[in-house]
């Protein structure tokens, strides 16, 4: 799978990452970019086609599928944030993460699988997390779906394996965009976020790990609770 000529569909493209994704597929050579978002009014990058997609309204998402027949290359990025924490939270906020990243990602995936099979196989993007990795209490609810969202990116990436379908995860750290604009500390740039994601699908990865903090939170996953949470030992916490 190669980004140069490719008709690609990014969710949430009306800005932060997604507005990213969108200029760096043109950057790269895309033959066509649809820019999804629950206000396609808001898309504001030139050459871009706007195309109205709600990824937790699946009738939204099937008339998505319908309308862009020769997409080759999706790019799963819509997402929110309720700042579910884990003690306080109302259980509805948890319902809403995981509707938005685990069922809304699954239903553009199985809208879309279909047109990319027809079309070559392409390939799939799906945008996780640091948080798919390691959890924090004021972010519980965002960081189990994102986990949950990363097994369905492993299931998805044998499912598709048979027509073709080249699956990348793209996990990333903070990033300055408006989700986290409340918080201090290092933040990714998100051009170059997208733009290693691309990097990633040209290179045939599996998996895209766009920062320093996520590599060492990677790193540190076969080795216990007390590696990943080193505030339980009363050390500073990796993120």
């Amino acid at each position: 799978m190669k980004v140069q000529g490719s008709v690609a569909f990014v969710t949430g493209a009306n800005r932060g990452l997604g507005e990213q994704f969108v200029r760096a597929l043109f950057d790269a050579g895309a033959a066509k970019v649809y820019a999804g978002a629950r206000d396609p009014g808001k898309v504001n990058v030139p050459g871009a086609i706007p195309v109205q997609v709600d990824i937790t309204d699946h009738e939204s998402v099937r008339a998505a599928a319908a309308e862009a027949q020769d997409v080759t290359l999706l790019v799963n990025n819509a997402g929110s944030t309720t700042r579910a924490d884990v003690l306080g939270s109302d259980l509805a906020s948890f319902r809403k993460e995981f509707e938005t990243h685990v069922v809304g990602t699954l239903a553009m995936s199985r809208a879309f699988a279909p047109v990319l099979g027809r079309n070559g196989g392409g390939a799939l993007v799906n945008v996780l997390s640091v948080m798919s990795w390691i959890s924090i209490p004021a972010s519980s609810g965002y960081a189990a779906a994102k986990a949950a969202e990363w097994s369905v990116t492993n299931a998805l990436r044998v499912a598709l394996a048979e027509q073709g379908t080249q699956v990348t995860a793209l996990h990333v750290s903070y990033m300055a965009t408006d989700m986290v604009a409340h918080l201090t500390g290092p933040k990714a740039e998100p051009a170059m976020v997208a733009r290693a994601a691309l990097d990633g699908v040209d290179a045939g990865l599996h998996e895209v790990i766009a920062d320093d903090v996520t590599k060492q939170v990677q790193a540190a996953l076969s080795s216990g609770p007390e590696a990943l949470y080193p505030q339980l030992a009363g050390r500073p916490a990796l993120v």
